[in-house]
């Protein structure tokens, strides 16, 4: 988003705020060398027999992940504090609205500057991710399903960063104080995070597989995500894992408890995308209604 091209509040609002633009511009590019320097030492160290290669990479690609899931909450809580209700607080929005600018397009101004950079941004930190973790991808223990991965990776991580800029537009007009109006949207985006969070696994139903009693647990593909296993009984009805003692030789299944079969739930990859969508989608539509209130918040306000 080039200065000269801006006009009106958008030129306004990006100058205002330029410093924070270049810190998370900066962010990227620190971002993009520490990759580049992991993935060059780990492709120059050597491991001794027995030991992880890559594990110089894989802990902090891991750590990485789970910092970019941050991104929507800093995203939402800078609108809401420092663009929106700071200007409130301090009345300094009055001064935008004397110089031919609409409520309207004051508001608008801050939104679009912030969901560009936090989207861009976003999209930034998932090819940098990506980049980092091929050497990994073969690896059982760095999973797509890991929460780091799965949102960086995918269209998740973007919805949030847009959720989290209309909450802190809709937040920052309904406290008007720039601490507090910070600490709610990232709370709620942060619940709102933990919740589908919780939830995007069952989406989709789960496949399974099964194998008799006696021998291990069955192995569903290479690249899936175990979501849970455990004994099938006569009457149908599953038990979980821990209801029979094993030992490495036999099973010690008490007869009673009528175990005919075990069973491994799993999701495999080609669920990936599908879960994505509509995490995706929902995550949209909460954003989109959000928006609508900061505008409606403002329209109410400002007429």
């Amino acid at each position: 988003m080039s200065m000269l091209t801006l006009k009106g509040p958008h030129w306004v609002t990006v100058r205002q705020h330029r410093l924070a633009l270049w810190a998370l511009a900066a962010a990227v590019a620190a971002s993009l060398a520490a990759v580049v320097a992991l993935r060059w030492q780990a492709a120059g160290a050597s491991a001794p027999t027995g030991t992880d290669p890559l594990r110089d990479l894989r802990e902090p690609m891991g750590y990485g992940g789970l910092a970019a899931l941050l991104l929507p909450l800093l995203a939402g809580a800078f609108v809401a504090g420092p663009m929106v209700a700071r200007e409130l607080e301090s009345g300094t929005y009055r001064l935008a609205l004397t110089q031919s600018s609409t409520p309207k397009s004051w508001l608008a101004s801050k939104v679009v500057a912030a969901a560009v950079a936090a989207v861009a941004s976003a999209a930034a930190f998932g090819q940098i991710h990506q980049f980092g973790r091929l050497p990994l991808s073969a690896m059982d223990h760095y999973s797509w399903s890991e929460p780091g991965p799965y949102a960086t990776l995918g269209t998740v991580l973007p919805a949030y960063c847009l959720l989290g800029v209309a909450v802190g537009a809709l937040v920052g007009q309904l406290v008007r104080r720039t601490v507090a109006a910070m600490a709610v949207t990232g709370l709620v985006t942060g619940l709102v995070m933990a919740v589908l969070g919780a939830l995007r696994w069952s989406f989709l139903s789960t496949r399974t597989v099964t194998s008799p009693l006696g021998i291990p647990f069955p192995h569903p593909p290479r690249d899936a995500f175990t979501t849970d296993f455990g004994f099938i009984t006569s009457s149908g009805g599953r038990l979980p894992e821990w209801a029979c003692p094993r030992s490495s030789s036999h099973d010690l299944c008490p007869a009673e408890l009528e175990m005919t079969r075990q069973y491994v739930d799993y999701h495999p990859y080609a669920h990936y995308w599908p879960t994505q969508s509509v995490e995706t989608g929902i995550v949209l539509v909460l954003a989109a209604l959000a928006l609508w209130g900061a505008f409606a918040v403002l329209r109410k306000r400002h007429p």
